[in-house]
């Protein structure tokens, strides 16, 4: 369990500030994550790495010379928020592109594709490499869905290293993307790990078993199997990964490979050492050539008890790169030398704007206000149950980050009202808030939701009900565009549903309160109708059948909070 920490809400924010205290000769925090603090050639690609925290040495601790150059830092678990990777993302710039690349999570994909499309509007030139190295995660047929893991060390290094070999962006991103399609990763864990203020472990692993395929998050494995001898698991994890080579490696004789062997945070290195012995030599014994191992702690999940092995599969150019120096908090290969120190203090910020707002306005902020503040209540009284749900197929995270969004959001709606905001500022921070401190998959989509119902709305004048019809079925069509259908065992279950209704009451002449209570009503049925469904999409799709019988957490969640709401609304009235 995590024993260190003050506030268990602040304990990633607490984390960085302290990192970047031990680390300043090598980064310097920016908002949002850490940039090399060592001067960058002007002319060279921006790598930007990221992900949640709970990681480390991922991800901050991979930011220097040779490898990347910033690291978006979202909570625990939890993808950085769009904001937070373009104000890295723009720290970082030198002038020549930025290549995104991070583990292939729904939460970081939707964050750093807004932060992309930011980026891009501003006529910065982006590129993307998702990692996708964990074949445990699924089916060769279905590489596209992959979690990326520990074997995305071999990404950002090649990345980094061709950076600073000078390449152009497209070919930073094609030798970044050739590495991830040759490097395949399997995993295992004997306990699981515990949130800091947590009672509990996010999972257990019965007593004398281990669980196979297990992610780095929690996320359910394939399989189980008594407690093996080291030389057993070596056989275990090598045999894996044999049988499944990349496109272009014909054979596994002759060939050269950069090897990870990754404890995932208990594991200590004395018995990583005596695993090692054993792959090396089942890897001796296929006339397969190991190339510069890294046998370590290279992507953690706090205090798991597990280890993780990555082959990454060497041509010429990926050999080079993988060879090359880098110097970071967390990583050495032959040290640079005379490093000058960065001068320049650059930083992306975000700009609060005020936008007073007339008084009709400003009275439907105090009403929004009243109704964040019932949202997150209710979210605390239901954390745990929807933590729960979220764990039958997931990794149990969705009422922590519901938790931290929903309070961000009622505070920054909160400091709106103070400040004389209509409500459509009111709405644009609480939505960004939201996004920011809830981050992963919740906070993109609950971002996108509140960011697309403010656009409809206007600090010079209170909405009509049609003007909220309108709002729900643009958040609506948004979060469609994720790629979640009616069907699939998503908030969209809900969502879909509850707009359809709200509007068909709204059209027949009921008013607000009564169209809200009717498609309230209809959304928390729709809710608890997801227990019968098969996920579709997602990490929960990868174990479908352990989630018939229970709701899905995201529909719970919103069905949950559409009622909270009714009730603000009926006490207005």
């Amino acid at each position: 369990m995590t024993r260190i920490f003050n506030d268990p809400a602040l304990f990633a924010s607490e984390m960085l500030e302290g990192f970047i205290l031990a680390n300043s000769h090598k980064v310097r925090g920016v908002t949002g994550g850490v940039v090399r603090s060592t001067r960058s050639a002007s002319n060279t690609v921006a790598v930007i790495v990221g992900g949640g925290a709970g990681h480390y040495p991922a991800f901050g601790g991979l930011v220097g010379p040779g490898l990347a150059h910033g690291a978006a830092m979202g909570n625990i678990f939890a993808s950085p928020s769009a904001q937070q990777i373009y104000s890295v993302a723009m720290s970082a710039n030198r002038g020549r592109g930025i290549l995104l690349t991070y583990g292939n999570y729904a939460g970081d994909v939707l964050n750093f594709d807004s932060a992309q499309s930011r980026l891009t509007s501003e006529g910065i030139e982006v590129r993307t490499v998702v990692v996708s190295d964990d074949i445990a995660s699924a089916s060769p047929a279905e590489k596209n869905w992959r979690r990326g893991i520990a074997g995305g060390f071999a990404v950002y290094k090649v990345a980094g290293a061709a950076s600073e070999a000078g390449y152009s962006l497209d070919d930073v991103a094609q030798v970044a993307g050739r590495a991830n399609e040759r490097t395949r990763s399997f995993g295992v864990a004997f306990t699981g790990c515990t949130l800091p203020g947590a009672t509990a472990p996010l999972f257990t692993v019965p007593s004398g078993r281990i669980a196979l395929g297990m992610g780095i998050h929690g996320e359910p494995g394939i399989g189980e199997m008594e407690m093996p001898t080291a030389e057993v698991l070596a056989q275990v994890l090598v045999s894996r990964l044999l049988t499944e080579l990349p496109q272009g490696v014909k054979s596994p004789q002759n060939g050269r490979v950069g090897l990870i062997l990754n404890g995932l945070g208990s594991v200590k290195y004395e018995e990583l050492f005596v695993l090692y012995r054993g792959v090396a030599k089942l890897l001796r014994d296929a006339d397969i050539t190991i190339v510069d191992p890294e046998v370590g702690e290279v992507a953690t999940s706090f205090e798991m008890a597990g280890v993780s092995l990555s082959l990454f599969w060497l041509d010429e150019e990926l050999e080079k790169f993988w060879r090359a120096p880098a110097d970071t908090p967390a990583f050495h290969k032959v040290s640079f030398v005379e490093i000058d120190r960065d001068p320049i203090e650059k930083q992306a910020q975000n700009q609060v704007l005020s936008h007073e707002g007339s008084l009709q306005s400003r009275e439907a902020s105090a009403t929004a206000v009243r109704a964040f503040a019932a949202i997150a209540s209710t979210i605390d009284e239901c954390v745990a149950e929807l933590g729960r749900l979220d764990a039958v197929a997931g990794d149990g995270d969705h009422g922590i980050g519901m938790q931290r969004g929903s309070h961000a959001a009622f505070a920054a709606a909160e400091q709106a009202l103070l400040s004389g905001a209509g409500v459509r500022t009111t709405f644009e921070r609480a939505g960004a808030a939201w996004s920011d401190h809830a981050g992963g998959t919740s906070g993109a989509l609950w971002g996108a939701a509140l960011g697309a119902l403010a656009s409809v709305l206007s600090d010079s004048s209170a909405p009509e009900p049609v003007v909220l019809a309108d709002g729900i079925e643009k958040a609506t069509s948004d979060i469609l565009r994720f790629g979640a259908a009616v069907g699939d065992k998503t908030m969209v279950d809900v969502l879909v549903p509850f707009s359809q209704s709200f509007r068909a009451s709204v059209a027949n002449g009921n008013n607000l309160n009564i169209a809200w209570e009717e498609a309230a009503d209809v959304a928390a049925r729709a809710a608890a109708a997801t227990s019968g469904m098969v996920a579709k999409v997602g990490r929960a799709r990868l174990h479908a059948k352990k989630s018939i019988g229970a709701p899905d957490a995201g529909a719970y969640s919103l069905a949950l909070i559409l009622v909270a709401v009714s009730a603000v609304l009926r006490e207005r009235s």
